[in-house]
């Protein structure tokens, strides 16, 4: 299993943060990794939203099956990962002082026997750490911008 948590502090109250990660369908904007996003239901928010994520790391394509499992306005969403790779998920958002926000990103990803398995996942870990960060950081980026 691939643990893999960042974070980042972004200039930015959580509110305004909270309406762009709220925003599933926005999320291809910001995630280098994500380039569709397709929702499988009428729901775009709160738990049950169901989607379809066209995913891609380097070579590697897959199309993430993901369901909202957890979701607490205004400060973390949780996701089932059903697809290809399977596990858990989850954004956390929280106050920092100056009117900033820390937000952070878990996922505990397991991946196929033909990704790799277990070794997969260890030698995945790094790559998806930087992905991710690059991730949060063009969050932030947006954020700032409006």
């Amino acid at each position: 299993m691939a643990g893999i948590r960042v974070e980042r502090v972004v200039d930015a109250p959580p509110a305004t943060v909270w309406d762009r990660l709220a925003d599933i369908a926005d999320h291809v904007s910001w995630m280098a990794d994500a380039v569709a996003i397709r929702f499988t239901g009428d729901r775009r928010r709160g738990v049950g939203t169901a989607f379809t994520c066209e995913t891609r790391v380097g070579p590697l394509r897959t199309l993430d099956v993901m369901e909202v499992t957890d979701w607490e306005e205004g400060r973390l969403i949780g996701v089932r990962h059903a697809g290809v790779v399977t596990g858990t998920g989850r954004f956390l958002l929280g106050p920092e002082p100056g009117g900033r926000s820390r937000v952070v990103w878990e996922e505990d990803l397991r991946f196929p026997w033909w990704l790799g398995g277990p070794v997969g996942a260890v030698l995945g870990r790094p790559v998806l750490r930087r992905l991710w960060r690059g991730n949060l950081r063009r969050l932030a980026e947006r954020v700032a911008a409006g």
